[in-house]
């Protein structure tokens, strides 16, 4: 794992370059992303530990089995997938995506979703709040 700078800031990548996405859809660190999600989505896989390259944190990398008994890479938790509509390195298509059923973002060194800044939530956004409109 690596990590690189585009438009969206720095995210991590993996050896081949290719940047990694974590879903929103995944929940207590288990991928529930599998048939045409992973198709679309193909899990971050390893054969044995995950390597940390420059700016990754070791202690962050780990890994998950998944339902169908391959070992998939995880960071601060989140497992990790790249996006097939990226056709290499520096491509970052999949950022923002709403596809199957939650959003898709890259992954911040620190572990947390490179959000696009209008995603981001504002402190004034009163669709957020449940006041009755008072």
């Amino acid at each position: 794992m690596g990590t690189a700078t585009g438009e969206y800031g720095t995210y991590l990548t993996a050896d081949d370059g290719k940047a990694v996405y974590l879903w929103e859809g995944d929940h207590s660190g288990t991928s529930a992303c599998s048939g045409a999600c992973a198709g679309a989505w193909p899990p971050v896989l390893t054969d044995g530990a995950p390597h940390a390259g420059s700016g990754v944190a070791t202690g962050q990398l780990g890994t998950v089995k998944r339902s169908d008994g391959t070992t998939q890479v995880t960071y601060a938790g989140h497992p990790l997938y790249y996006y097939a509509g990226d056709g290499s390195a520096g491509s970052t298509n999949g950022e923002g995506s709403k596809g199957f059923g939650a959003a898709w973002w890259l992954v911040a060194p620190g572990g947390t979703a490179v959000m696009e800044k209008d995603e981001s939530p504002s402190p004034t956004d009163s669709s957020s709040s449940d006041d009755g409109g008072y």
